[in-house]
């Protein structure tokens, strides 16, 4: 069995997800399930969730992303904490 990890987020994500949950009706939900596999499985050792550890990136800047439909999520693991970094929504015209 895999030791669960506490989930904690920074101010900044604070700030994001206060003003997207103004925006984004469906945010509040999309958050309660991405939850769930940074508690149980940050690291994706089991394939089975959109998690990608980033390139290039330093500790302390969201190493980890969870993508959920149009959200995204930035985490760093350490030890037995997952910290949230970032979130944001990828708009239909990020590729235009």
């Amino acid at each position: 069995m895999t030791p669960s990890f506490t989930v904690q987020t920074t101010p900044r994500f604070d700030r994001e997800a206060r003003s997207l949950r103004k925006r984004q009706p469906d945010f509040t939900k999309q958050l309660a399930v991405a939850i769930d596999p940074l508690r149980h499985d940050p690291y994706n050792r089991s394939r089975t969730h959109t998690i990608k550890k980033l390139e290039a990136v330093p500790p302390g800047e969201g190493q980890y992303r969870l993508r959920l439909r149009r959200f995204r999520f930035r985490y760093d693991i350490e030890e037995n904490t997952v910290t949230l970094r970032y979130c944001g929504l990828r708009r239909e015209d990020t590729y235009r």
